[in-house]
């Protein structure tokens, strides 16, 4: 069963007209719902707690964030946008992922998508970063673990942009296999191949670097040579995706060419690791993609996967 979460406030974080993380992306997003019969749609989404917030990030910076007052557009860092709506979208956003997490961890085969702005998984444990606020998948694998649903987490995460935030949140965690295709060299500038961790989480960070133009069979090898297998290997009991669509070949800000088609393959091989490893048990959240045609059809194959269709 697939189920969708997401919320009206998620269009009034305003970024400004200049800006391509916009809401747009989300309205865009919302289309491609249409054209899948009976998705189950739950359309208000709970604030993260504080208790919640701090399994990823410090009291400092969820103070930070809590202070805010603005009536104006506000900038947090060079790209970051926060507006009056933001602080209660960004909670939102989180609140999207420890739902689905719930969600998914309560029964075989169920699978979700976070429909959300602002995207996560720039936000550093202290800082805003890259578009984002709060880590929304990352506290949602931290809920995971905290709450005891599950022991081992895999994060893979296809954003053309490396995840930076999510990388130095289990850095040294070894509960959490983190596994990043992204290009390089590009922003934010880490995601190296040898970065792998360290200490006890020596090992369970793998960054798969993809050079500018990449395509749909540089990413394929990628997951049949080294992400399946690594996946086996782990044995995780869920599987979380962030999920970015600005790998696709048309998109403004990158220059990997992955094609329409290739999202739902990779969709389809997470799915079938999953099915294998933890009851086919998948969480999703949208992170980028910023040609909103490119979005609207990739999201669309990507939930129709997800869905079976």
């Amino acid at each position: 069963m697939l189920k969708v979460f997401t919320d009206p406030v998620f269009i009034k974080h305003d970024t400004g007209s200049w800006h391509p993380e916009s809401p747009s992306r989300l309205e865009a997003v919302t289309r491609a719902f249409k054209s899948i019969p009976k998705l189950c749609i739950e359309s208000s989404c709970p604030q993260a707690k504080r208790e919640e917030i701090e399994l990823i990030h410090t009291p400092e910076y969820f103070n930070y964030i809590s202070s805010q007052r603005s009536d104006r557009i506000i900038m947090l860092d060079p790209d970051t946008a926060f507006s009056p709506a933001s602080k209660e979208a960004s909670l939102k956003a989180v609140g999207a992922a420890i739902e689905t997490v719930k969600f998914s961890c309560h029964a075989e085969n169920n699978r979700s998508f976070c429909a959300v702005r602002p995207p996560g998984h720039h936000a550093e444990p202290n800082r805003a970063m890259g578009f984002c606020i709060f880590n929304n998948v990352a506290i949602g694998a931290a809920y995971a673990l905290d709450c005891g649903m599950a022991e081992k987490v895999t994060i893979i995460d296809w954003d053309v942009h490396h995840g930076n935030g999510t990388q130095k949140a289990f850095y040294s965690n070894p509960q959490v296999q983190y596994i990043s295709l992204h290009q390089y060299p590009f922003y934010p500038g880490s995601g190296s191949a040898d970065e792998t961790g360290e200490g006890d989480g020596k090992g369970y960070t793998i960054n798969l670097p993809m050079k500018s133009g990449s395509g749909d069979d540089d990413y394929r090898k990628a997951f049949l040579d080294i992400i399946l297998p690594a996946i086996d290997d782990f044995k995780p009991e869920l599987i979380m995706i962030s999920a970015g669509f600005d790998a696709y070949i048309d998109d403004p800000l990158a220059g990997i060419r992955l094609s329409i088609e290739f999202f739902g393959e990779m969709t389809r091989m997470i799915i079938d690791s999953a099915k294998k490893h933890c009851h086919g048990r998948i969480v999703s959240s949208l992170e980028g993609g910023y040609d909103i045609y490119g979005l609207t059809e990739t999201v669309k194959l990507h939930l129709k996967v997800l869905n079976d269709e």
